[in-house]
């Protein structure tokens, strides 16, 4: 297999008319035979502190990017027609320019492009580079397969490239044994190291920014400079203004803390606590997400800039918290209103539903079971008790909150002020603990029918073991044989009968009461879906999906521009049509050269 060479170019790179330039990038090695250039960006003024500058701007690179490859200059173009060289320059035999200086030193690799005056991707593009030559490891190669790759460089706010997954958390990879084949075939060394490849295109434009710089900032850039370092003032002072206001607010909070503590050991602050645990959940949610929103706005330092995709990620990460928080709280003030504005109507007819599913539900369905519920005769001693402590437990707690119900008003707009205050999430939060606490009678007669059920499962399953002669042995978690007496034997047909019979009548009112807990379960379950749906959706994602759907990668396409060969068979500037396309954000033009 011959020597194969990427060379991944700026689209923009080629709109400009420098007759001579340094090019500075990255050379990513897959294999000794496989090269890959990716082009940052060229400069067209080399100087002898140089290479300090490129040691500065690769400092603030990713550290992963540096770990696989580092900023340096790696090659240089120029026009066709010949141009006289700088004085701080001498030449190669091969005509390549050796820089003076620290940059003096030969690097393994080294790339010579010239330019050609060409229109073949469109009025863009006024010329396309080409390979002369490449030093190989000190050997100067001029034929190898060469394929030169056009790419629009990622910007900030525009377009990235991505091969994986792109969320801001990565995701957790469970441990699976793999077979042996799978492990030689991660062992041997890929032709392509494309993942380097896509982190360098996406740290290109961060790269020529840092190296600009540390050369120092142009003139033409001065009004512009001021007006970014006045609008990073302004950021910084918003955001030590809410991180102040976050911090007062936090030792309010914290000092209201401490003086429940006190009454941490009363059985009053016990039951308030069980009651009102997914209002103190949320409430615990949204008081940390304030405290902790100016740790967000503050500057995430150069290693987030490092590259476009972390600087999106870092973005996000940023507005996703505050764009949470600003949803909630205008969902929770449209709620508020309402119910501010119709509390009494509100009040009205959430007390005639209770009444309605007390009367027509709870006392009614009670009644019918202990007739002939749909048919089956069941025990009628049985199901009359049965029914009288369901119906008794249902009176005493619909007369207890009769009498409650004149503060019913109160609990609504307060419902509504906490929504305007707090958003959403905690008025719902307080919902789902007074539905459990309204119907605290139907979880607990739910609890005690289950009770007695079991309990009369777990006998009649004894006793059919008494009958087989078999006993369990709960030390060692199984079944074994035991010799019953006939005294024994006599006693266990006689209660597995009538509890055999009974056993109807107790699954039916088990039946009635785990449908209306289940039902009411279901409620709750809604409402803390919609509570966790209002905290995780990405607001921020699915506008800017809208808005600006570029800056979120999806794929990568590959299309073949032209061809040209140094064959004298072949033909030369040959086009070829499309012949791979994928999902993708933004197109990549490929032209594909064999020298």
């Amino acid at each position: 297999m011959g020597r194969r060479c990427r060379i991944w170019w700026p689209k923009q790179l080629s709109s400009t008319r420098s007759d001579s330039s340094l090019l500075l990038g990255w050379f990513i090695s897959s294999s000794s035979s496989s090269l890959d250039v990716v082009i940052a960006f060229a400069f067209s003024d080399p100087q002898k502190t140089l290479q300090g500058v490129v040691d500065d701007t690769n400092a603030k690179m990713s550290v992963l990017l540096q770990g696989r490859s580092k900023l340096c200059v790696v090659g240089q173009f120029d026009s066709l027609v010949k141009t006289e060289q700088d004085d701080q320059c001498r030449s190669f035999s091969c005509g390549c320019n050796k820089l003076c200086g620290s940059l003096e030193e030969v690097n393994r690799y080294w790339i010579h492009m010239l330019r050609e005056d060409q229109h073949l991707f469109g009025k863009d593009m006024s010329w396309v580079p080409r390979m002369q030559h490449i030093h190989w490891n000190g050997e100067i190669v001029s034929r190898c397969h060469v394929h030169l790759i056009f790419y629009e460089t990622p910007i900030f706010g525009a377009h990235h490239f991505s091969l994986h997954l792109w969320n801001s958390l990565d995701q957790a990879k469970t441990p699976l044994r793999k077979p042996n084949w799978v492990h030689e075939l991660n062992q041997k060394q890929p032709l392509l190291d494309l993942d380097t490849v896509i982190l360098a295109i996406n740290s290109a434009c961060a790269a020529e920014k840092a190296f600009n710089r540390c050369l120092g900032a142009k003139k033409s850039f001065v009004g512009f400079n001021i007006i970014y370092l006045f609008l990073g003032f302004i950021w910084k002072l918003f955001s030590v203004l809410v991180a102040s206001l976050s911090t007062l607010f936090y030792a309010i909070l914290q000092f209201l803390y401490k003086l429940l503590n006190y009454a941490s050991d009363s059985w009053t602050y016990i039951i308030l606590v069980k009651v009102f645990s997914s209002a103190r959940i949320n409430m615990r949610i949204r008081f940390s997400q304030i405290v902790y929103w100016p740790v967000f706005l503050q500057d995430n330092g150069t290693r987030s800039q490092s590259s476009v995709e972390n600087a999106e990620k870092a973005a996000l990460l940023k507005h996703s918290m505050w764009s949470s928080l600003a949803v909630d709280a205008l969902l929770g003030n449209l709620i508020g209103l309402v119910l501010l504005n119709h509390a009494e109507s509100i009040c009205i007819l959430v007390l005639k539903f209770a009444s309605d599913v007390t009367n027509e539900l709870l006392r009614s369905g009670c009644v019918w079971l202990m007739g002939v519920p749909a048919g089956f005769k069941l025990n009628t001693e049985l199901a009359g008790v049965l029914g009288m402590v369901s119906l008794t437990a249902i009176q005493i707690w619909t007369t207890i909150w009769i009498a409650l119900g004149f503060h019913f008003l109160y609990v609504i707009r307060g419902l509504a002020i906490s929504g305007i205050i707090f958003g959403l999430t905690v008025p719902a939060a307080l919902i789902i603990d007074f539905i459990a606490l309204v119907t605290l009678h139907v979880s607990t007669l739910h609890w005690l029918i289950s009770l007695l059920y079991s309990t009369q499962i777990q006998a009649l399953a004894a006793l059919w073991r008494l009958f087989r002669g078999r006993k369990w042995n709960p030390l060692r978690q199984r079944l074994d044989s035991y010799d019953y007496t006939v005294k024994q034997h006599i006693v266990g047909s006689l209660l597995f009968t009538p509890m055999l019979l009974l056993l109807p009548t107790t699954s039916v009112f088990y039946i009635f009461f785990t449908l209306v807990n289940t039902t009411i379960s279901l409620i709750c379950i809604l409402i803390e879906v919609t509570i966790s749906v209002i905290h995780a959706t990405p607001y921020i994602k699915v506008f800017l999906w809208l808005v600006r759907p570029r800056r979120f990668p999806s794929g990568i396409w590959f299309e073949i521009k032209s061809v040209w060969s140094q064959d004298p068979d072949s033909c030369e500037d040959m086009p070829v049509p499309n012949s791979w396309h994928s999902r993708t954000s933004t197109p990549w033009y490929t032209d594909k050269a064999l020298i």
